[in-house]
């Protein structure tokens, strides 16, 4: 199966690219905008692509032929989104509809990346039949694009997530794991909210949900998360107790003394028994996620100091 990746200089990207790559039965042609950022640099070919150009796009897949897409890229900086409406449609909304506008013509399957933040937050967990309702220009756009998606296309899967955590060799944008971990063991309190619940995600296993979406060409709307829901607060001090760091350098705070720009839901949280009955989907815990978290840091850590 040939597959084509966007957004491969990602955190997902690179998860998958590192799976993939690893994969005889998978030809994979990995993009993103600028330079290859992945460490691996074996196993598939790298194509630079800007998505939101049309023209490239269709000549990208009359190169190329995939089989199947797995679209990672957007612009997923919320508050960013909120303050510059057109860069968000324009990567959001517009470079999907030429995406499915290329697999349309190429009757190729798509694995489209969505969020909880199409959600309005007022309940949760939430299966695939909740009603979306968003809160921010960063919902809107990906909502916009999940009905580009349902509207252009009959062979789709459209895996929705939340709060991706996880570690890659090159990363542009850091998150809430490594976020508290940098800042506890630097001795820095932190700000965190109390008042929002999610259900946090290793990127390893939503990496290993898309590859299961698109290798078995999944059709429909999948939920894929880690297993807990808990508030933001709680996931920052697990992260806290297993890497033994100060608990209280932690200071809870409401969503709304933050000031942030754009609203985030309050409450979601994910019920991932669709991907787990149809797709073979199991996410590990968070203990789990965190020990294998601390190897790579550790293998990290031992490449960048080199040899004794």
């Amino acid at each position: 199966m040939r597959i084509l990746l966007t957004g491969s200089n990602g955190l997902l990207g690179q998860k998958l690219i590192g799976r993939l790559s690893r994969q005889p039965a998978v030809e994979l042609i990995a993009t993103a905008r600028g330079e290859n950022r992945a460490a691996v640099r074996e196993g598939y070919r790298y194509c630079a692509l800007d998505i939101t150009d049309r023209t490239a796009v269709l000549e990208a897949f009359e190169q190329f032929r995939p089989d199947s897409v797995i679209h990672t890229a957007a612009m997923t900086h919320v508050d960013q989104c909120e303050q510059q409406p057109e860069a968000c449609t324009e990567l959001n909304v517009q470079a999907v509809a030429h995406l499915v506008e290329a697999c349309a013509q190429h009757a190729c399957h798509l694995v489209h990346l969505s969020t909880d933040f199409i959600f309005d937050g007022s309940y949760g967990p939430l299966d695939e039949s909740a009603q979306p309702a968003p809160l921010s220009v960063y919902g809107h756009s990906k909502l916009k694009a999940e009905e580009l998606v349902q509207s252009g296309l009959t062979r789709y899967a459209i895996v929705r997530t939340m709060l991706v955590y996880g570690l890659a060799d090159e990363m542009s944008r850091s998150n809430i794991v490594l976020w508290a971990i940098d800042s506890l063991s630097a001795g820095k309190p932190i700000k965190v909210v109390h008042d929002q619940f999610r259900s946090p995600t290793w990127a390893e296993d939503l990496a290993e949900g898309c590859i299961l979406a698109a290798l078995s060409h999944a059709q429909g709307i999948y939920h894929i998360s880690g297993a807990e829901t808990l508030s933001i607060l709680d996931f920052v001090r697990s992260v806290a107790r297993f890497w033994n760091l100060d608990e209280s350098l932690i200071e809870p705070i409401d969503s709304a003394s933050l000031g942030q720009p754009a609203r985030r839901p309050p409450r979601t949280g994910f019920i991932i028994d669709k991907a787990r009955t149809e797709l073979g989907f199991q996410p590990h815990s968070l203990e789990e996620a965190f020990a294998l978290i601390r190897v790579q840091l550790e293998q990290r850590s031992g490449r960048a100091s080199g040899p004794r």
